[in-house]
């Protein structure tokens, strides 16, 4: 016997479900939202700022911890991904 009673499954299993509904709620918000920002808001903001990476020097891309290389496949993913 493993030593759980019906009570003690029941609570586990109430306590999976609960971890479960956190990580999925933690998943769909999207960074920025809870400052109420739209999806559109930050879809525009994203786009803007890979964009500018492609105006950034080699020393500021340095400063941020990116190569030329990583900056453009960055600035040029598809929208999709954004």
């Amino acid at each position: 016997m493993s030593g759980f009673n019906e009570v003690a499954l029941a609570l586990r299993q109430q306590e999976l479900l609960d971890e479960v509904r956190l990580r999925v709620v933690a998943s769909s918000t999207v960074e920025g939202r809870e400052f109420g920002q739209s999806r559109w808001a930050l879809f525009w903001r994203r786009l803007s700022s890979r964009r500018a990476l492609l105006s950034l020097t080699a020393e500021q891309l340095a400063d941020i911890g990116l190569s030329r290389e990583q900056a453009l496949r960055e600035a040029w993913r598809p929208f999709w991904t954004l």
